[in-house]
């Protein structure tokens, strides 16, 4: 079965309409979101009502939980709080209980999702360096683990017996006896310098792991932005990947 496992879509629906349809090309058969279906982004209604229609297992985001009334927005810069307070105001009651609702984590038999670490997920803690990333690995019940939040795709990984490390290629074999930690990246907010959006294909059945780019439209999604009154800031990252 093939798997697509994406995150941090931030209202941005120009990208994941294009995420949608660079999936049916891929042939998905089901898909997981690995939280922030809201903020930054001029969408933030149709993202939501696109993730209902997906009918996936997700996990909450920090932007989420913010939306939803669950985080302080001291939390954020004051770009980042901005389209916060916006998106709120944007919004109806529905919508904002349904992302109250979201999960912190979600566990099948052979993977788990989780925004930020499972080191206290209601934290959103970032997961950016081998240490952070050791420590999560010690959690994990399961074979893999996938993460968003940083918006940088990589691939941490542990050999039984060993020390963990990463690589950044895009396509990886899963190997036995080694437990593996994946950022998927972002769909709508990319940040490596890589403006294209990015999300990750599970074959379980053939125990591969594919980080997929693709092409959006970014100008409308920078212009939707702008004429939202959010900070052109937010926009124009969309141009850098970063």
């Amino acid at each position: 079965m093939l798997n697509a496992i994406f995150s941090d879509i931030h209202s941005n629906l120009q990208a994941y309409e294009a995420f949608i349809e660079d999936c049916k090309k891929e042939k998905i058969d089901k898909y997981y979101c690995v939280g922030d279906i809201v903020g930054y982004g001029a969408n933030p209604r149709e993202c939501i009502k696109l993730t209902k229609e997906l009918d996936c297992p997700i996990v909450c985001g920090n932007h989420d939980w913010a939306v939803a009334g669950k985080l302080s927005t001291d939390y954020f810069n004051p770009r980042a709080k901005q389209a916060v307070l916006w998106t709120k105001a944007a919004i109806d009651e529905k919508d904002k209980n349904y992302l109250q609702r979201l999960p912190f984590v979600y566990e099948e038999r052979d993977f788990t999702l989780v925004h930020g670490s499972l080191n206290s997920p209601e934290e959103f803690n970032y997961i950016l360096d081998l240490r952070s990333a050791t420590y999560n690995i010690s959690l994990q019940k399961s074979k893999i683990c996938f993460i968003g939040h940083s918006h940088v795709p990589v691939i941490f990984f542990k050999p039984k017996d060993n020390y963990a490390n990463y690589i950044t290629q895009m396509e990886i074999k899963i190997e036995p006896d080694i437990l593996y930690l994946i950022n998927v990246g972002s769909v709508g907010q990319p940040r490596d310098g890589d403006r294209r959006g990015c999300y990750c294909i599970y074959d379980d059945e053939k125990n591969s792991l594919h980080l997929k780019r693709y092409e959006y439209d970014i100008k409308s999604a920078g212009k939707a932005i702008i004429d939202a009154g959010l900070p052109p800031y937010l926009a124009h990252r969309l141009e850098k990947g970063r």
